[in-house]
């Protein structure tokens, strides 16, 4: 648990004993009302896992997939080992791979070894 969700589970306490109100507990935590409210049966529900992200250990959905990472740093290596990362972000437009900016940007650090 983050120091961030602690926070928001003594904040989401105080609202379940009511010494504080969910619209005082909105302004505490910069969210909404109808999220205090979500987060008090969260934490009614699964106590103090309920203030927890369920998004940890997750991978992100726009993760760019190995293989085509594997691909463009394979390209850049043998291609590009002694450019900068920007020089090499030119020169694979001249591979036709159609990638996104972020592909080409993600494996940089990757490009010199």
């Amino acid at each position: 648990m983050s120091l961030k969700e602690a926070d928001r589970y003594a904040v989401i306490l105080q609202v379940i004993e009511r010494t504080m109100a969910q619209s005082d507990a909105a302004l505490w935590l910069n969210i909404s009302v109808r999220q205090v409210k979500r987060l008090v049966r969260a934490i009614r529900q699964d106590g103090a896992q309920g203030a927890v992200s369920k998004r940890w250990g997750v991978p992100s959905n726009r993760r760019i997939s190995l293989s085509v990472r594997d691909r463009f740093v394979g390209l850049v290596r043998e291609h590009y080992a002694d450019f900068g990362p920007t020089l090499a972000c030119v020169g694979r437009d001249n591979h036709s791979d159609r990638s996104s900016t972020a592909t080409r940007a993600a494996p940089r650090h990757c490009a010199a070894g």
